[in-house]
């Protein structure tokens, strides 16, 4: 069933407003959604995609803004409320309960009964007529859940949303762990229920999925509405521009940092065929000694992962890693900082800083873990550390006793690359350093990694800002979808060939 400009929208959101202290989530966002479609909803980290659905599904209330479904106003004060009113999401991680069985999960709350009891029969019966009839899927609904692939898993989610409502649908991240076969298998199903009627919200990051099953797309972009788009007349291109707010024809280039050319040196670091199934197609890439590597793409292309897979922090199931060339790879954490490699993660709230550590025990953490705990740094050495880091790093305020919790988002990232300066890395994987912290802090930043850059230490830079990775890189490796697509240095190096390698189609 295709989309008609004479049709009314199942659901309409007009003017909506959502603040949280200190932040303006969602700023006079309208968003529009018609039976017999899916409809993607684009925008990088930040864009308020998580927010507008939280309203929509009762969890955030709102501040200002109207909601109407089948073109009648409605209040949606708990999920309870949205699930009643025909609104069902089927989230990225399997909200079910993977020790019942499948009818079990279709059916929890809604057991068909006879005198208090359920009747099991007829729930199986319904179950297997229900996954048969909506989702083209036959299974034994008798097993446990967990019996079953993540991509079942996911259809299981699906079905009991629409048997619980058909009016919309909203499916978020549905595909991230999935790969293209069983993407193929979840497409099927969304066009299917696309002919029946069934309004369909779709939330992801990858391009050639948005297009390969859209009919619209809207952008949000800092918490504001860029704009609704017919996905056959709007060039990837464009879709990308509008994501990151870089128009192609207004781009500028940056003023370039001198690059160290890269002919005749050593590569410190190899990955060959690294990947790892729903997380990244296998990837080569080396990292010469005193080079800057910047990954690029968009929010879910891949980078994190990839990062990831370098330092070991997540097990790779092809490809292998190896350091200086010698044989053997990094298969841990542990053995990737034997080899003087550390990582910065992008989430420091939970992977970097021990919120109730002062900066001085988070400084000296990577150095004491590197010694063993029997080999205790003494306090008054440790003071020593964190007063010298603190001093060349900038870090404010310049208290090593502080807690670390209790200062901002700049200088506790850059707390974290005191920590890791420490361990005297050789390669330094950075993966957002500069999320979320002023503009001073990251010109700092930035200045920092090229220093360490011309001192001979090789750096993965990794950041959702083009402008930042161009500035720092001497060669980008640009990423989408989860697979590596394309590699640049030198004159190739401009902002509007990265979006185009980043749009591609």
């Amino acid at each position: 069933m295709g989309v008609t400009d004479k049709q009314q929208p199942v659901l309409q959101m007009s003017g909506i407003h959502k603040h949280f202290p200190g932040v303006k989530a969602l700023t006079n966002v309208s968003f529009r959604l018609f039976p017999g479609e899916v409809h993607a909803l684009m925008g990088e980290n930040g864009a308020g995609k998580s927010t507008l659905i939280k309203v929509l599904t009762g969890v955030y209330s709102i501040d200002q803004g109207t909601v109407e479904l089948e073109q009648k106003a409605i209040r949606i004060g708990s999920p309870m409320d949205a699930q009643q009113a025909g609104i069902s999401t089927v989230y990225q991680e399997v909200n079910l309960c993977p020790n019942l069985s499948v009818a079990e999960n279709i059916y929890i709350g809604r057991e068909p009964r006879r005198f208090g009891r359920i009747v099991w029969n007829e729930m199986n019966r319904n179950a297997e007529q229900l996954l048969k009839r909506r989702m083209n899927l036959e299974i034994d609904v008798t097993l446990p859940l967990h019996h079953y692939s993540v991509a079942v898993q996911q259809l299981i989610a699906i079905a009991r949303a629409i048997s619980i409502s058909a009016k919309v649908l909203i499916l978020d991240e549905p595909t991230s762990s999935l790969d293209r076969g069983e993407v193929l298998q979840l497409f099927a199903v969304m066009s299917r229920l696309k002919s029946e009627g069934l309004a369909i919200l779709f939330v992801t990051h990858f391009l050639d999925q948005v297009y390969e099953i859209s009919d619209r797309i809207t952008i949000l972009r800092s918490g504001e509405l860029i704009g609704e788009y017919r996905a056959s007349e709007l060039p990837r291109i464009d879709l990308v521009s509008k994501m990151i707010g870089k128009e192609l024809h207004l781009l500028e280039e940056l003023p370039k940092e001198a690059k160290s050319a890269n002919e005749g040196k050593e590569p410190f670091l190899q990955a060959t065929a690294l990947g790892k199934k729903g997380s990244i197609e296998p990837v080569d890439m080396a990292i010469m000694k005193g080079e800057i590597v910047g990954l690029a793409g968009l929010l879910g292309s891949g980078r994190t992962e990839l990062a990831r897979l370098i330092f070991a922090a997540d097990k790779a199931d092809s490809g292998e890693v190896l350091i200086e060339g010698a044989k053997g790879g990094v298969h841990s954490p542990r053995q990737a900082i034997d080899n003087a490699i550390a990582f910065c993660s992008e989430n420091r709230k939970l992977e970097g800083i021990i919120d109730d550590l002062t900066v001085r025990e988070n400084i000296i953490l990577a150095l004491q873990a590197s010694k063993g705990w029997f080999q205790t740094i003494s306090k008054k050495r440790q003071i020593e550390i964190a007063d010298e880091y603190i001093k060349a790093l900038n870090i404010n305020p310049p208290n090593p006793e502080h807690l670390i919790k209790n200062l901002s988002g700049g200088n506790q990232q850059k707390v974290l690359l005191a920590r890791w300066l420490l361990t005297r890395p050789k390669l330094l994987i950075l993966d957002e350093p500069t999320r979320g912290i002023d503009i001073g802090a990251k010109a700092e930043i930035q200045k920092l990694v090229l220093s360490l850059a011309r001192e001979g230490m090789s750096v993965l830079f990794i950041s959702s800002e083009l402008e930042e990775v161009l500035r720092v890189s001497d060669r980008i490796v640009v990423l989408r979808d989860r697979h590596k697509v394309q590699e640049m240095q030198g004159e190739e190096l401009s902002q509007s060939n990265v979006m185009k390698a980043i749009a591609g189609g």
